[in-house]
């Protein structure tokens, strides 16, 4: 049986990206100004964030129905089976979609929801690859991610408390007062949703903040895992590349043994968090 791996944008693999790494990418739609963008198809990281800067108001969508039955018809027509793994449910409506529109296709399509985003999805998506060419079904590589749903964790420093105020996350006076006090919020993404972890005072407080959540999970829910080396670690950025390269030499020294992989941050998770950001993120290895 050949399958398939199907993913969105929201993982950070881009259309170049796509056909070398053996995969099939869905882009995220992204509203601009009243004008619908794809991701990686009529809008680079570079004019979104121009955008942004702007203050030219963003919305973000899951993709259209009749796209993704148009990629699985596709794929179907290549491959006996489709693994499809979307953004993670508990952001996006997308998931429920493709489950949705995946009970036409007699069980040829499997919809994965391992709660995942941005660079802990984009190793799902790597994991699927490698399940596949190892021969492994469809339905088995499905089970495979959803079992290790909770082996992951992202921890964010937001660089400025604006985006999160347009969002509704944070008051105006909140946002004021964090801007003169230089207040770093940092956020996680836990089980597939975004949520409030700390607020300090400084960059620099902010990154020893998230080194150090990252080295608690280490010591407790990944115990195990670290003791045989069986991690991924990570440093995903919105357009913040110089900082991103000095955060994952700290990373490293802070996790002797361990290299630590540079992606930015997918496009959907950057409109609500603004450029300038920094995030540390993990996943055990499962290949």
């Amino acid at each position: 049986m050949s399958v398939a791996i199907l993913t969105d944008s929201n993982s950070g693999i881009t259309q170049f990206e796509a056909s070398s790494l053996g995969v099939s990418v869905l882009p995220m739609p992204i509203m601009l100004a009243d004008q619908i963008y794809y991701e990686d198809i009529n809008l680079s990281q570079d004019e979104f964030y121009t955008m942004l800067r702007e203050d030219v108001e963003v919305r973000t969508s899951q993709p259209a129905v009749g796209d993704v039955i148009d990629r699985f018809d596709e794929l179907l027509k290549q491959y006996d089976e489709v693994v499809y793994i979307p953004m993670s449910g508990g952001l996006s409506g997308a998931c429920q979609t493709g489950k949705m529109l995946a009970e036409d296709y007699s069980g040829r399509v499997q919809v994965v929801d391992n709660h995942r985003i941005s660079v802990t999805l984009r190793r799902s998506v790597m994991d699927a690859v490698a399940l596949a060419k190892a021969g492994v079904a469809a339905a088995e590589i499905k089970k495979i991610l959803e079992e290790s749903a909770g082996r992951s964790s992202i921890y964010i420093m937001v660089d400025t408390m604006k985006y999160l105020k347009k969002g509704g996350r944070v008051t105006p006076t909140a946002a004021m007062i964090g801007a003169v006090l230089n207040i770093k919020p940092v956020l996680q993404i836990q089980g597939g949703k975004l949520d409030a972890f700390a607020k300090v005072r400084g960059e620099k407080a902010a990154t020893d903040a998230m080194i150090q959540a990252m080295k608690h999970d280490f010591e407790t829910r990944f115990a195990a895992a670290n003791a045989e080396r069986r991690m991924h670690l990570y440093v995903a950025h919105t357009q913040n590349e110089e900082k991103a390269a000095t955060f994952a030499k700290e990373i490293e020294a802070a996790f002797p043994g361990y290299a630590v992989k540079i992606n930015p941050l997918s496009l959907s998770v950057s409109c609500h968090i603004g450029p300038g950001s920094l995030a540390i993120a993990c996943s055990e290895k499962i290949v």
